[in-house]
């Protein structure tokens, strides 16, 4: 399994001793000493007593070139369980950030349910468009308008071949480096409210900023959880928001446990050339921390989760204008979402709207109201109308 193929050997002599070295810093090799010609770079497995494993980086493309690679691949399979292949098309990949889901689900190692899939998969989409708008603007609970540069980060998020260890979703976003003078700031791991304490402002492309976030939103929400398991009773994650935390993230993340509430871990690897100083353990996420990260984003959403200038365009199909309560309910959707997900919306209506309202009920005309959205027990209310107007036709 883990013998080079001769195909794989000719693809092998087009590789760069730079790509090769990036790719080993990434996996958390070292470069140990210099020899003849080479570099001796060297990886221990974990706390394991046994000596490391070792391999040597041709410093020149000599004869022998082709085949000093192809060892390398042949002992990086055996390191990682891969097939050398797979290793040459990733080395071959964009520099990137990778984050890697590791699920617990039940069956043979390497399998996964569908519906499991189904929930991680689109909770990981969930987790990459929150810590994106957050890096962005830090809320407790992000608009359903999603900026462009959101939208453009999520597009650009892949997903690899899965890796060993139960069932692995390994997803990568390519890191652009940036042109000397470029002068954007990053604002994450130096916020009091991160665990693990404070980290250097350096200039970042936003795709690095967006997975410091992640990385920090994921991690602030374990250690709210964990506070609140510890307290028995629910603690406010809101201070955790200008490190990433959202109720939007909370929710990928217990989308992520899917129907079954499994058990399941992210880790993060770094593009070595952009270096992060801090550590960036795995964050394990269990069954009561999900529980706990429901309810943490419900309160967020109750009591931040108003959003300004909402768009709705739907039916009037109920309403009450009597003794001073004035009130219509709009069947239909919102313009700031991306797919037509109807609802009911209660609309709270100022004096000036109500014979608006009122004849749009009654002739089933459509009409386009502009407020602020806020959740209502279990639905929306929409208050501080600023715009009620009658499509006609």
């Amino acid at each position: 399994m883990n013998v080079i193929t001769d195909a794989e050997f000719e693809d092998a002599r087009t590789l760069t001793p730079e790509t090769v070295r990036r790719y080993l810093s990434g996996k958390g090799w070292r470069a140990e000493r210099e020899l003849s010609g080479a570099e001796l770079w060297e990886r221990y497995a974990g706390d394991a007593p046994e000596p490391p494993y070792e391999v040597l980086v041709p410093s020149e493309r000599r004869r022998d070139y082709p085949g000093r690679i192809a060892d390398v691949l042949e002992t990086l399979a055996v390191v990682e369980a891969r097939r050398p292949g797979d290793i040459l098309r990733e080395m071959r990949l964009p520099p990137s950030d990778w984050q890697f889901l590791r699920l617990a689900p039940p069956g043979p190692t390497g399998t996964a349910p569908l519906l499991d899939l189904v929930s991680a998969l689109n909770g990981l989409r969930e987790l990459h468009t929150a810590a994106a708008s957050s890096a962005l603007t830090p809320q407790a609970v992000q608009p359903a308008q999603k900026p462009q540069a959101v939208k453009d980060h999520v597009t650009s998020v892949r997903v690899d071949q899965t890796r060993v260890g139960s069932y692995v979703i390994a997803a990568h976003t390519p890191v652009v480096k940036l042109p000397p003078m470029w002068r954007r700031q990053a604002a994450l791991f130096d916020a009091d409210s991160f665990p693990g304490g404070a980290g250097a402002r350096v200039p970042e492309p936003y795709a690095r900023e967006v997975s410091r976030v992640l990385f920090a939103g994921v991690t602030c929400a374990r250690a709210a959880a964990d506070a609140s398991l510890a307290q028995d009773g629910l603690t406010d994650f809101a201070p955790y928001a200008e490190a990433g935390l959202s109720a939007n993230l909370c929710e990928a993340l217990v989308k992520i446990a899917g129907e079954e509430c499994r058990d399941y871990s992210l880790s993060f690897s770094w593009f070595p050339d952009l270096p992060v100083a801090q550590d960036s353990p795995p964050v394990a996420i269990t069954r009561r921390h999900v529980e706990v990260l429901e309810e943490g984003a419900k309160d967020l959403r109750e009591r931040l989760g108003r959003e300004r200038g909402a768009v709705l365009v739907g039916v009037v199909t109920r309403l009450r204008a009597e003794d001073g309560d004035r009130e219509a309910t709009v069947y239909g959707s919102f313009e700031h979402e991306n797919y037509a997900r109807t609802r009911r919306v209660r609309v709270l209506l100022d004096p000036e709207h109500v014979d608006r309202a009122t004849d749009a009920w009654r002739d089933g005309m459509e009409v386009v109201v502009e407020g602020d959205l806020e959740p209502r027990g279990n639905g929306l209310r929409m208050r501080t109308v600023t715009a009620f107007a009658v499509r006609q036709g």
